[in-house]
């Protein structure tokens, strides 16, 4: 009989994020659980990290892998449980008893997913919140945050693994097959499941240009009739971001006027 949860994490030279993120696991009150660690092959102390935990951890590797995606699914395939929890270095749950809070709850959906902090540094973060329905136009604009949804071993099993072509967006691919062409049930939990860590690659400016190519180019693939609707956002996006930053520039200037009438009404006074 499967463990209802298995933690995958996954690191690469990141040994304080990877030790913030074992603490974190192994704190939670709720025990029934698998953690599994994949490291890329870390050249820090991630290795030596990990060995100081290796009685809290049930299966941990260090090897090279040809990416983030290569070394999810090397967790997939050796987790057992029922619910799939991808914590990668640096993210962390939001306090030692969420995992007791979630599980206190039935679950039974295929995905079940909850809010996120999202993490810049001690001055800046903030929650982002996820709407109770799910379609297309959310996976247009965003996508779930791995490190708060749990995902059933048996979407994987039934329609593959990550994708390992995609570098960036394999796991909003997956998502949004699951939803959107699957009809996967789901379910939201409406409070904060963990910290994700914003220093990632996916979060960079570079980053974000490669998840939009690899976006489009999924949509060209899976929902090519749907390619002119995603076009037609971003464009619209693109024109209202314009429009905001012409207002903003129009305001600026008419500020300064009044400023500069001012200035000159009170040295003639």
């Amino acid at each position: 009989m499967a463990i209802p949860l298995s933690i995958i994490t996954i690191n690469y030279n990141n040994s304080l994020g990877l030790e913030n993120t074992i603490k974190g696991v192994i704190s939670q009150s709720y025990k029934n659980f698998e953690f599994i660690i994949i490291d890329g092959g870390s050249t820090d102390n991630s290795v030596e990290i990990i060995n100081s935990f290796s009685e809290e951890i049930n299966y941990w590797v260090s090897e090279k892998d040809t990416g983030i995606y290569n070394a999810m699914n090397k967790g997939i395939i050796k987790s057992s449980g029922e619910y799939l929890l991808f914590l990668n270095s640096g993210d962390y749950l939001v306090d030692n008893n969420i995992l007791s809070k979630i599980f206190d709850e039935e679950c039974t959906s295929d995905i079940i997913y909850g809010d996120t902090v999202l993490f810049w540094n001690e001055n800046k973060s903030l929650i982002h919140t996820y709407p109770e329905t799910l379609n297309f136009s959310f996976f247009l604009k965003d996508n779930l945050s791995h490190p708060s949804t749990l995902i059933k071993k048996n979407l994987f099993e039934k329609f593959g693994l990550y994708n390992e072509k995609f570098r960036i967006v394999s796991d909003w691919l997956f998502c949004l097959m699951a939803i959107n062409k699957y009809n996967v049930s789901y379910k939201h939990v409406t409070f904060p499941f963990s910290v994700y860590d914003m220093s990632g690659v996916s979060s960079s400016e570079v980053g974000k240009k490669k998840a939009a190519e690899e976006k489009e180019e999924v949509l060209r693939l899976e929902f090519p009739t749907f390619i002119s609707d995603y076009n037609d956002y971003f464009n619209i996006k693109r024109e209202l971001n314009l429009m905001k930053l012409s207002k903003l520039h129009r305001l600026a200037n008419f500020m300064n006027k009044k400023i500069l009438n001012i200035f000159r009404k009170n040295k003639i006074a």
